[in-house]
């Protein structure tokens, strides 16, 4: 395992579980003093343990990403705990779905919309006024979706919408502060080893049946390959990497 990430704090929403804990557990692991966020405690507390298990630095900061006096407080508490913030990853995100777009709930709807964009923008905003105030600038990578930009399928749409939005999103905020010394970049898994993949009563092992003809390459991503995405994005070795949507989806969306 290399270092690539010593000395540097990095900001990881929706950490508790999931993508976002494989995430953390993967910049912990490459040296990175990290700051897991999210809803729950307990659940954050977690990850932090299993990042000081294995030797790294980390702390839990909880978090309602819709909230915009929050999101500004996450990352000063950031800055309070490790002194900077280099590289964040905006991972928080929730799924609803299985009706088509004239059944959609407008609860779920406005749910979606308040967490999945919403919640992206206001921590691009609050990351980036701090980011571009450090001379060594800084790196964000957005959790998106191979679903949004990419493809679509039925009962979906509203999920769909909004994770297209946070493609679109990405490209618009990247060309606007490059100039600032901020590399912005999406990574978009498809079904990956994590409950949201799963159908509802489906086990791992009916998944895992079902992705054989599903996906191209025959299996869900596993987590730590969306993470090592993920790295390299915020990796000096993506350093003119900047406005890309990188999709990790088995080739479900080629």
């Amino acid at each position: 395992m290399t270092a690539r990430f010593t000395g540097k704090t990095v900001l990881v929403t929706g950490a508790g579980s999931g993508i976002g804990r494989a995430v953390a557990l993967a910049f912990g692991a490459e040296g990175a003093s990290v700051v897991a966020a999210g809803r729950t405690t307990a659940s954050l507390d977690e990850t932090v343990a299993l990042i000081e298990k294995e030797g790294g630095s980390a702390a839990a900061v909880t978090v309602d990403v819709t909230r915009s006096e929050e999101v500004r407080t996450l990352v000063r508490r950031t800055i309070e705990h490790f002194g900077s913030l280099d590289v964040a990853v905006n991972n928080a995100g929730v799924f609803r779905g299985g009706a088509p777009i004239a059944d959609l709930p407008e609860e779920d709807w406005r749910t979606l919309l308040d967490i999945n964009v919403t919640g992206v923008l206001l921590s691009l905003q609050a990351e980036v006024a701090q980011m571009r105030d450090q001379p060594t600038g800084g790196a964000i990578v957005n959790i998106a979706s191979n679903l949004g930009a990419h493809s679509r399928t039925q009962g979906l749409a509203g999920y769909i919408a909004t994770k297209a939005a946070v493609s679109a999103l990405t490209r618009a905020a990247a060309l606007d502060h490059i100039a600032d010394g901020i590399r912005i970049n999406a990574v978009s898994p498809g079904p990956s080893a994590t409950t949201m993949s799963l159908r509802p009563g489906e086990t791992d092992a009916d998944r895992a049946v079902r992705m054989k003809d599903a996906v191209p390459l025959g299996r869900v991503s596993s987590t730590a390959e969306i993470a090592a995405a993920v790295l390299y994005l915020a990796s000096p070795d993506a350093a003119s990497v900047v406005g890309s949507d990188l999709v990790i989806d088995g080739g479900a969306s080629a």
